[in-house]
């Protein structure tokens, strides 16, 4: 396959679909299946997945939006920088509307800080060396994805001498809220749709603990609509073949077009070298969780805003009313939270699930699962 239109090939959907209906026919119970990356969360509702299969697979969601895990706490941080005398902040587009505990970046920038959003690290970088008088700061964000451009443009930075130009760390990583949600989470989850992306640098034997220490299954999928229908196909087989049942579950790789067991090697080299993982990292929706979080190495410590800035570390609990921490974890679904399109929309966010263009909220949102009852309705 060699063109989008493929992956989304109706004929093909409906044989996955038929295929599916006869597996869960099998199942001994209803399963719940959680798909980590909010690129695949737009996909299934973008496309009227979950109303395509049966009632007895159920799709739930999980901490794999970049932008959704972070606390408000570090936003307050990133606001503080852009407050600092001669800082420029630069970030990723869709950091700029996530709300602080008294106002967004966006907001910040409206009422004069130098808040400037760029589509790659890179782009700070250059900033930097066209206003040596300035201090730019890079608000990183993103998992395993994301990183290795940041730790390449701190590596150009070193060899360059950009002594003006730092980064603000938040990267963090895909193993340690799996375990959480899989080790006793609130959430009780039946396998697992595998994050792409994150595999494409990490591989898929990162997720191999998943089957080996909690007998659960894992689909790494590409991000078109047979992707996932094939993904959960494969998944569905790892039941009905009994495979489950003997303890026997694994990893597959539905991406292998992209993805190899072992990942990207050089990519995972040099984020070894740059960053240093952390004792304990704060997650929007499930607390404090050790060696999840990205700073930065001693070697680039000239290059790390948190120790050039002496950064406050804010520390701030979110709204009462905002429930992303339960949708991140797949205890709820969106149209559960009860300000869900009324007191929160894009317009008006108050969680950051329904700012990020990979949050749960925007996807249902966007997609018209506001009216829970009328979508059951249309789906059937």
């Amino acid at each position: 396959m060699k063109f989008v239109d493929e992956f989304r090939d109706p004929q093909a959907a409906r044989q996955l679909i038929e295929r599916i209906e006869h597996m869960a026919t099998q199942l001994s119970h209803p399963i719940k299946l959680m798909e980590i990356c909010g690129g695949h969360t737009h996909t299934i509702y973008r496309y009227g997945l979950e109303n395509l299969l049966p009632n007895t697979i159920d799709f739930v969601h999980g901490p794999g939006c970049p932008v959704c895990v972070i606390p408000m706490g570090r936003v307050d941080d990133a606001l503080w920088l852009a407050a600092q005398p001669g800082v420029i902040l630069t970030t990723f587009g869709d950091m700029m509307r996530v709300p602080g505990s008294e106002r967004s970046l966006m907001q910040a920038r409206a009422q004069g800080c130098d808040i400037r959003f760029v589509y790659s690290p890179l782009d700070s970088l250059k900033i930097a060396e066209e206003n040596p008088q300035k201090k730019v700061v890079f608000f990183a964000v993103g998992f395993e994805t994301t990183a290795p451009s940041t730790a390449v443009t701190l590596r150009y930075a070193k060899q360059r001498g950009v002594s003006n130009f730092s980064v603000f760390s938040n990267h963090v990583t895909i193993e340690p809220p799996l375990r959480a949600i899989a080790d006793g989470g609130k959430t009780q989850v039946d396998g697992f749709i595998g994050p792409g992306h994150v595999a494409t640098v990490v591989g898929t034997q990162a997720f191999d603990f998943l089957p080996e220490e909690f007998n659960l299954p894992v689909a790494v999928c590409g991000f078109e609509p047979l992707d996932i229908l094939q993904g959960t196909a494969m998944l569905l087989e790892q039941f009905t073949s009994g495979a489950v049942d003997a303890g026997h579950a694994a990893v597959q790789n539905q991406y292998a077009r992209v993805v190899r067991p072992e990942g990207n090697e050089a990519a995972r080299a040099l984020l070894e070298e740059v960053f240093t993982i952390r004792d304990t990292f704060e997650w929007r929706g499930l607390g404090w969780l050790e060696r999840s979080g990205m700073g930065i190495a001693d070697a680039y410590a000239d290059f790390d805003a948190e120790r050039i800035f002496n950064v406050p570390g804010r520390r701030v609990e979110d709204p009462p009313a905002c429930e992303c921490g339960s949708v991140l974890t797949g205890h709820i679904k969106p149209w559960q939270c009860k300000v869900f399109g009324t007191a929160c929309t894009p317009d008006t966010p108050i969680g950051t699930c329904m700012v990020s263009p990979e949050g749960a909220c925007a996807a249902y949102y966007n997609f018209g699962r506001i009216d829970r009852e009328l979508t059951v309705q249309l789906g059937r």
